[in-house]
């Protein structure tokens, strides 16, 4: 199973050295990738609930948030081999010939290492920002998708759809990785694992949020949808995202029941990287985002390089 790192690309921790250094260290450890996120807005009231909190309201970290693609460019320049992630980009705030000739631009920088994690987006707040409606996501998301790959793919690129419309046109620069960059796709909805079956997207990308049984749901939803499309399933992968809460002991974190995955003592959550290998997952991100590991290097790496030993 490869590895991966979220970047303290948020809050007072995200600064350039802190960010080099966690690339160069990652790098220099033998880990496979280094991710952002993409972060718009920290609305003051928000239309609608943040989940990844209790009370629905957004981190204070996230009042500063570096755009992810100038962070990984600025990455790509300081470090020779790691892969370049993001998990995810919100595609609808974009437009496809935009999008795809940045990420584009950066595979060419990169030597073609970009991993081009996608999401619709949640946040009513940021879409109004954007100019785009709320409703319709999944249409967009469709077309978005197609038009992206033939930028990334056809010589003469011309797309007529409902939301996006590209006259015929040559555009470049073409992604180093062929035949396009590795696309994959965030999202729990029955919709999103059938959109990244019909489009040939590379893969899921999720986050551990909840029950391991239900990471396993997933992984054999997704083989049904491919068996249903007549597609191999083993030629999609599936990336984690995670958020490791470290526990001095097993008893700070409940008992074994109800221990939440990937909380507890290292080597509890090393179980935990163990099953999550087993079901089928391919490459697991540690995000340490709004936890005292993610401010500071040291810490980061060294608790990566402990959490690793259990996924080789």
């Amino acid at each position: 199973m490869k590895i991966g790192l979220t970047l303290p690309q948020a809050g007072e921790q995200a600064t350039k050295d802190n960010i080099v250094d966690t690339a160069k260290e990652a790098e220099k450890e033998g880990f496979d990738s280094v991710w952002v996120l993409e972060r718009l807005l920290y609305p003051t009231k928000p239309q609608n609930p943040y989940l990844g909190t209790p009370d629905g309201s957004l981190p204070i970290q996230y009042q500063r948030f570096l755009e992810p693609l100038e962070t990984l460019s600025f990455v790509s320049a300081n470090t020779e081999r790691i892969a370049l992630g993001t998990s995810v980009i919100d595609i609808l705030f974009h437009t496809p010939v935009i999008l795809a000739k940045r990420l584009a631009t950066l595979d060419v920088f990169s030597g073609g290492r970009v991993l081009a994690g996608f999401g619709i987006g949640w946040s009513k707040d940021e879409f109004q920002a954007s100019n785009i409606p709320f409703h319709n996501k999944g249409k967009r998301a469709d077309e978005f998708i197609e038009a992206l790959k033939k930028i990334w793919t056809d010589n003469i690129v011309e797309y007529k759809g409902e939301y996006y419309s590209i006259p015929p046109s040559i555009i470049g620069p073409k992604p180093i990785q062929k035949p396009h960059i590795p696309i994959y796709l965030g999202g729990f909805s029955p919709n999103t694992f059938e959109r990244i079956v019909k489009s040939d997207a590379n893969g899921w990308l999720g986050v551990a949020a909840g029950p391991l049984e239900q990471l396993e749901n997933i992984v054999a939803t997704m083989k049904d949808h491919a068996i249903k499309y007549g597609k191999n399933p083993e030629r999609f992968n599936h990336i984690l995202l995670t958020y490791p809460v470290i526990r001095e002991s097993s008893g700070d974190s409940g008992t074994k029941d109800q221990r939440f995955p990937m909380t507890g003592t290292i080597d509890e959550i090393g179980m935990d990287i163990q099953r999550i290998k087993e079901i089928g997952i391919s490459h697991i991100i540690f995000g340490y985002n709004f936890t005292p590991i993610g401010e500071d290097v040291d810490s980061m790496i060294s608790t990566t390089k402990q959490l690793s030993k259990f996924a080789r």
